[in-house]
């Protein structure tokens, strides 16, 4: 059972109670934290322009500075509100497991995990409806699991799931966090929320290897074939998540399903993720989880 593997693990152990302890150092008030102007101004980059995923294509190259401020300002509603989504989800899961049997030993560090994605999608939220009026909805469709899991292997994918969202979303809020041409409301809840993802992300990595560990030893090969298969496609439709025709159509930008469409077959699409996904890919290679 995982919670053998946990249990026997010095350096897993080790980890939790320094992250846990971190938590606790750099615990802040959220809801006291951030300055919210009344408006954020229009004029103005809301988006590092080159994560945009417009940019060095040809439809960004027509586009005038006043439309790509426009753009940059609904794909960061579209950016904030896939974290809303995102976060509820995996917040789903972790409370599914908090204090089950295989999960006693990290129940300690779920209490930060949870507690801190919590605030976290609460900040997400307050911008996009202060300052977009919404939360724009979750993409459609999704990617379908292999078929017949054990419940080691459901665990396995959830965790592994939530580790590529957040290592997504980290490289995001690093970029943005130290972009000085944001307003300051937009690095501040980038900067809090890479604070806090770096702990889970060290957290996540080391859980994964876990659950990997004890899923090898009762799969086939077929099987873990299987479990690579599916991560691949969820990397892809992680990434794609963030190409949302709504964020084009309010930006002005005519035909966006065609622009979608244009956009995922561009070259510049898949050199973007292979660099977002550059550390994730690694370690799930390393690790044997992606073939």
């Amino acid at each position: 059972m995982i919670s053998d593997l946990i249990d026997r693990d010095d350096r897993f152990r080790g980890i939790l109670d320094r992250l846990s302890s971190k938590s606790i150092d750099d615990y802040y008030n959220p809801y006291r934290l951030f300055e919210w102007p009344d408006a954020l101004p229009a004029d103005m980059w809301w988006m590092s322009p080159e994560l945009t995923t417009t940019h060095g294509t040809d439809i960004a190259a027509g586009l005038g500075e006043e439309q790509l401020h426009a753009l940059s300002r609904h794909e960061s509603m579209n950016f904030y509100s896939l974290n809303v989504h995102g976060i509820r989800e995996l917040l789903i899961e972790v409370v599914r497991r908090i204090h089950t049997t295989g999960f006693e030993t990290p129940s300690e560090f779920f209490h930060h995990f949870i507690g801190e994605e919590n605030e976290h999608m609460w900040f997400f939220a307050e911008f996009c409806l202060r300052y977009g009026g919404r939360i724009y909805r979750q993409p459609g469709g999704g990617v379908a699991s292999p078929s017949e899991q054990s419940p080691a292997v459901e665990s396995l994918l959830v965790f592994t799931r939530i580790l590529i969202f957040e290592e997504l979303v980290d490289h995001y809020n690093a970029k943005m966090a130290a972009d000085e041409r944001l307003h300051e409301t937009i690095r501040a809840i980038n900067r809090i929320h890479h604070q806090d993802e770096s702990r889970h992300i060290a957290f996540g990595r080391e859980l994964v290897e876990l659950l990997f560990e004890e899923v090898r030893k009762t799969s086939t090969e077929q099987e873990l074939q299987g479990i690579s298969d599916y991560l691949r496609r969820y990397l892809t439709y992680s990434f794609e998540s963030l190409y949302n025709p709504q964020s084009y159509k309010d930006a002005g930008i005519a035909n966006p399903l065609e622009v979608r469409r244009a956009l995922l077959e561009s070259p510049a699409r898949a050199e973007a993720e292979a660099q977002v996904f550059r550390k994730t890919r690694r370690y799930l290679e390393k690790t044997g989880l992606v073939r």
